[in-house]
């Protein structure tokens, strides 16, 4: 493999304002029901008894998450028509709508919600990296929306070695599971 893409989510960062979310919908022409780049709230706390007193623990924050190309794509693995794969050029996974049956085992397989079902076609549907974008020069189109520059893409390692190693966030499935090529600053009450 020449290179695997992944994503770094400066989530520390993120507002929650679902541009991502919205360009990503409007490129891909998704119906109501599909989401390739979702942002969702994590939040919890609240008081603890300190001494006389109370302290407060409560946090909120916002996560943007698609599919994370996975190393260890789960989605892949389960897929019985070998509709799903995994490039070689640039390790991003895609679906085959050729291949594809509809049968839902990547979506049921995929703890990040990645592969999602296009009623329409009855076939399934992801995250592709925007490789029409990237093959124009161009960002992803949630990178490149992102009006607080909290997502970035490019070689996961280049990422991992700029902004470290850490894949996991409170609201995330564990890393262990499928080896996301992803990088997170968390929020604080991550």
């Amino acid at each position: 493999m020449a290179k695997q893409l992944g994503f770094y989510i400066e989530s520390s960062i993120c507002s929650g304002c679902s541009a991502c979310q919205v360009a990503c919908k409007d490129k891909n022409t998704l119906d109501d029901g599909r989401a390739f780049r979702r942002v969702f709230e994590v939040s919890g706390g609240g008081f603890a008894k300190s001494g006389e007193g109370y302290v407060n623990n409560v946090f909120a924050y916002a996560i943007s998450i698609s599919c994370n190309h996975c190393t260890d794509a789960i989605c892949v693995r389960n897929c019985p028509t070998t509709a799903m794969t995994k490039r070689a050029e640039d390790g991003g996974v895609f679906v085959d709508t050729n291949k594809c049956i509809g049968c839902g085992y990547c979506a049921w397989s995929c703890p990040y919600g990645a592969p999602q079902m296009n009623t329409v076609t009855g076939l399934m549907s992801k995250c592709d990296f925007c490789v029409d974008l990237l093959a124009k020069g161009e960002d992803p189109v949630c990178v490149a929306t992102c009006p607080l520059n909290a997502i970035k893409y490019g070689d996961i390692e280049e990422l991992r070695a700029k902004y470290g190693t850490l894949a996991d966030a409170r609201g995330l499935p564990s890393s262990t599971i499928t080896k996301p090529n992803l990088v997170i600053r968390p929020h604080l009450g991550a």
